[in-house]
């Protein structure tokens, strides 16, 4: 599987088999995370046992209980933290993906029953549930790309599709907050709008986006 076929094929899932991920594979994702960390300057940590991060009560009704493993999203504290757990932590996602993998971002969880401790100087942003999906989740309604693009000019085929694929992102609750546009000078710029985890949403958006126009053969890109 391609990682633009992980990206078509890849849904939110919240109910989980009780099954434990394999050990190759766990180190596959664990040498993976490890490559987003030092690019990104954050800290995806693999919790093999999710332990108490999803409450058996409150996870209950929506299944996340459920999820015998997590992605805990943690870096330093500054103003681009979400945005960066954002890129990478979606760039894992569609990792795990490939390897077979369900997930589901969730920007509500009990933080004390997290298992990683958070460093001083650094935020716990949110987790990811990870594990093998009773189903492989489902598709939700989207805007159009005109409700989420502008162009200054006549906008190329790569920033198009750039859009039609940052429209199958995950984001907090389906809101889609964000905007891309394309300018006069041939670059792109992208903002959020206010609501909850909109920066992180920008941040997979933009991940998004960028793997639509290396499609292209477009080297730029929001991260590097």
């Amino acid at each position: 599987m391609t990682e633009l076929e992980a990206l078509n094929n890849r849904h939110s899932v919240r109910s989980y088999r009780n099954r434990r991920i394999e050990r190759e594979t766990l180190d596959r994702l664990k040498a993976f995370l490890e490559e987003c960390n030092q690019k990104g300057s954050i800290r995806l940590e693999l919790a093999e046992d999710a332990g108490a991060t999803f409450s058996r009560f409150f996870h209950k009704g929506n299944g996340l209980s459920t999820a015998p493993s997590a992605i805990i999203c943690i870096g330093p504290d500054d103003e681009t933290l979400e945005e960066r757990i954002g890129y990478y932590g979606e760039k894992a996602v569609l990792f795990a993906q490939q390897l077979g993998l369900n997930t589901c971002w969730v920007g509500m969880f009990q933080a004390k029953g997290v298992p990683v401790a958070v460093r001083n100087g650094e935020r716990l942003v949110l987790v990811i549930a990870l594990g093998y999906g009773n189903d492989s989740g489902r598709s939700r309604k989207s805007k159009t790309a005109e409700q989420v693009s502008c162009s200054d000019t006549d906008a190329p085929e790569w920033f198009r599709y750039g859009v039609e694929l940052a429209l199958k992102a995950p984001t907090a609750m389906n809101q889609q907050k964000f905007e891309f546009r394309y300018l006069s000078d041939g670059t792109v710029s992208a903002k959020a709008f206010f609501g909850p985890f909109s920066k992180v949403d920008l941040g997979i958006v933009k991940y998004h986006f960028d793997l639509g126009r290396a499609a292209f053969g477009q080297k730029e890109s929001f991260f590097s």
